[in-house]
């Protein structure tokens, strides 16, 4: 099977009515994932002008894959003699589509996951792929058919497994993030949070150009339902395009989750204030800041980058917010009353969200991350003027990206404290005043933020 992912890209047959064009695209979307490029911008790629129904089940076919990858594997894997291991890469994530269509779209007939499947197992391999697809998705099917679900055959009830593997393999998270949460947060938390992870997240709009009361009454004005979101930030909506909904050309508003709304409530600016965002695309912060302060300048490293960004600033900007190519390392500004540092980050507050996220996160990217992160704050404090606030951010859980960065960044720098907000709802802080929200506990992304105030 040498050669099956380019021919996975270069396929490009009509779309028929049998629903050959969904499963395609979702096949795309998997591999063009495997290979590192992000779930959304291969989606946005393999989907292309196909019609609603066809993107809508491209999206949940490659998403269901993504986020129930070790249970499928599992499952798979006992029905191939020779082994899960010697499958060509193409032909495994061919069987884990049908698999997923068999164990849990109960909509979708169990003759025409298999024969789709094989379909697209012969135009990648032939007639030969296309016979080892049918006989190992007929025995899937037969076998979910007996017990009712996926689960017992994907090792979802193994009592022999210490309960990090265990519920590794039943949620497909990776084992050492899955012990690291059971022992910081328990285990009914920790099966709560990979429960949210494996649900996918309804769409959330933000008021720009418009106010919340003005785009709601728009929306249902238009037949579209909305409902505000968790702690009234911002509206959810059962609609996947954000470009097809009413204000979206004239910047009437953004999509952004409701913990990224948060965050400059949280940030608390003076009016009139001047921001600099360090790592500011795509944008969405640059854009909510905007709307309150005096100016912002938006900053990001990569060139590409900052054109979307200043896409995005002009479609649903305030004319506030002025974009940059800048090294946040080395910011070109002088001292400015706020700096922001959405810092990167292991984004494991995200994985409902991004669902190739968790297969991409290693022990060694934590660590290196996390030096990362104190180095950008460290340049920070150099652009902060007396008096001013750094407002350090992630959208990750973890404790060395978070309150123990903002701890270790304290004592390299007497010179600050922290200075929690005086007016932000206790139940989203932790203990020292920072922004703590838990997807399990609060229903939106996880997020984290600290206020640290620069001495006079």
């Amino acid at each position: 099977m040498a050669g099956g992912d380019s021919h996975a890209r270069r396929t490009r047959k009509p779309a028929a009515a049998d629903g050959l064009a969904a499963r395609r695209a979702a096949l795309r979307v998997l591999v063009e994932v495997r290979e590192g490029r992000p779930f959304e911008a291969a989606l946005d790629r393999a989907v292309g002008r196909m019609n609603d129904p066809d993107r809508r089940l491209a999206h949940e076919l490659a998403a269901g894959v993504l986020r129930g990858r070790s249970a499928l594997d599992a499952r798979l894997a006992a029905h191939v003699p020779r082994g899960w291991d010697r499958v060509a890469p193409d032909l495994q994530e061919v069987l884990r589509v049908g698999a997923f269509q068999l164990t849990a779209l109960d909509r979708v007939p169990p003759h025409a996951a298999v024969d789709t499947s094989v379909a697209l197992a012969k135009e990648l391999g032939g007639t030969r792929a296309g016979g080892f697809v049918n006989a190992v998705l007929r025995r899937v099917a037969d076998e979910a058919g007996r017990d009712g679900s996926g689960e017992e055959a994907a090792g979802m009830g193994d009592q022999s497994a210490d309960p990090a593997t265990a519920l590794a393999r039943s949620a497909s998270h990776p084992r050492w993030l899955v012990a690291r949460w059971l022992e910081r947060l328990g285990p009914e938390e920790t099966a709560a949070l990979l429960r949210w992870n494996n649900t996918r997240p309804r769409l959330v709009l933000q008021p720009a150009r418009a106010d919340v009361h003005e785009l709601a009454a728009r929306w249902r004005t238009a037949g579209i339902e909305v409902t505000p979101a968790p702690h009234a930030a911002g509206l959810v909506t059962d609609r996947t395009r954000p470009a097809d909904l009413p204000g979206y050309e004239e910047g009437a508003f953004i999509v952004q989750d409701p913990a990224q709304a948060l965050l400059a409530r949280y940030a608390d600016l003076p009016p009139g204030s001047t921001l600099y965002d360090a790592c500011a695309a795509p944008g969405g912060k640059s854009i909510t800041f905007g709307r309150s302060v005096g100016q912002v300048v938006s900053a990001d490293v990569s060139r590409s980058r900052v054109r979307r960004l200043a896409e995005n600033l002009r479609r649903a900007g305030s004319g506030r917010e002025y974009p940059v190519v800048a090294d946040a390392r080395h910011p070109p500004v002088r001292p400015v009353d706020a700096v922001l540092v959405d810092a990167p980050c292991l984004g494991t507050g995200t994985f409902a969200r991004h669902p190739d996220a968790r297969w991409r996160v290693t022990p060694e990217a934590l660590d290196r991350l996390a030096a990362r992160q104190a180095e950008l704050l460290d340049a920070a404090a150099e652009i902060v003027a007396p008096g001013g606030l750094l407002v350090y951010s992630t959208c990750s859980i973890e404790p060395e990206e978070n309150e123990q960065q903002a701890a270790r960044f304290l004592a390299r720098h007497p010179e600050f404290r922290r200075e929690p907000s005086g007016t932000f709802p206790p139940a989203l802080t932790s203990a020292e005043g920072d922004l703590m929200i838990l997807p399990q506990r609060h229903q939106m992304d996880g997020a984290y933020a600290a206020r640290l105030r620069r001495a006079r």
